[in-house]
C-alpha cells in the first residue's frame, strides 16, 4: 500500500512537485512543503466525510468514474503544455467539498507555515486536490474498495508511515472542539499554535521527517 510519504518521494511525486512549481510560478521547495502538509489534511478530511454514508457514497461514486487515477497516468502531458481550466474547476470544486467553510483558513495557515501568499497556496491546492484524488482513485482500484468500512481502511493506511497516535491525532485534529466541523482550528494546528503545538509539531514531524 503506497502511502503519501512514499509518492511525494517517488519519481512521480518530484514530477509533480515540479510540475505545480512551474504552474504556480513558486519555487520547488516550498511547494513540496505546501504539498507535503496539505495532503495528509485533505487525505484526512476525506476520512472524516467517509464517516457519513452520505459522504462515503459521494466519495466512491467520485472515485469510480472522474476520479480513477488516470490523471497520474501522464502527468507529463498533464503539466507539459499548461493547466487545463477543468482541472482546476475540478479542484476547485473538490477542496470547496472536502473543506468546506474552513478552506480560507486553511490557505490562511499553510501559507504562514510556508511563507508563499494565500493566492499562491490556493493555487497549490486546487492543483494537488484532483490528484490527490486520482491517487486515491487509483489505491481503490487495486484494493478493490467498495464500501466506507474499506475506505476508510484505506484513507487510514494512506495516511499511514506514522504511528497509530498520530494517525488518531490528525483525526482529533481535524475536529479540534469536537463539534463534527471538519478539520475545526486547523489555523492553530498548523501553525503549531496555542496548546496543540506539541501535538502538532509532532504529527508534522512523524509525518515528514523534519
Amino acid at each position: 500500500m503506497s502511502g503519501l510519504l512514499d509518492l511525494l518521494n517517488s519519481p512521480m511525486g518530484k514530477q509533480l512537485i515540479s510540475g505545480v512549481a512551474g504552474q504556480t510560478g513558486q519555487p520547488e521547495s516550498k511547494t513540496a512543503d505546501v504539498l507535503s502538509m496539505a495532503m495528509p489534511l485533505l487525505l484526512g478530511a476525506m476520512k472524516k466525510n467517509v464517516s457519513s454514508p452520505q459522504g462515503a457514497e459521494g466519495l466512491m461514486s467520485a472515485l469510480s468514474s472522474k476520479h480513477d487515477g488516470s490523471i497520474l497516468d501522464d502527468l507529463g502531458g498533464l503539466f507539459g503544455g499548461g493547466l487545463d481550466e477543468s482541472v482546476l474547476s475540478d479542484g476547485a470544486g473538490i477542496l470547496g467539498h472536502v473543506f468546506g467553510n474552513k478552506q480560507p483558513q486553511i490557505e490562511n495557515a499553510l501559507s504562514q507555515k510556508s511563507g508563499l501568499d494565500a493566492g499562491a497556496v490556493a493555487n497549490i491546492l486546487k492543483i494537488a486536490a484532483p490528484i490527490v484524488m486520482g491517487f486515491l482513485g487509483k489505491q481503490k482500484a487495486q484494493s478493490n474498495v467498495s464500501d466506507a468500512g474499506g475506505m476508510n481502511t484505506l484513507l487510514g493506511s494512506m495516511l499511514g508511515g506514522q504511528p497509530q497516535q498520530n494517525q488518531s491525532l490528525i483525526t482529533t485534529l481535524l475536529d479540534a472542539d469536537g463539534d463534527g466541523s471538519v478539520l475545526d482550528d486547523v489555523a492553530g494546528m498548523v501553525m503549531g499554535g496555542g496548546q496543540k503545538k506539541s501535538g502538532l509539531g509532532g504529527l508534522l514531524g512523524g509525518l515528514f521527517g523534519k
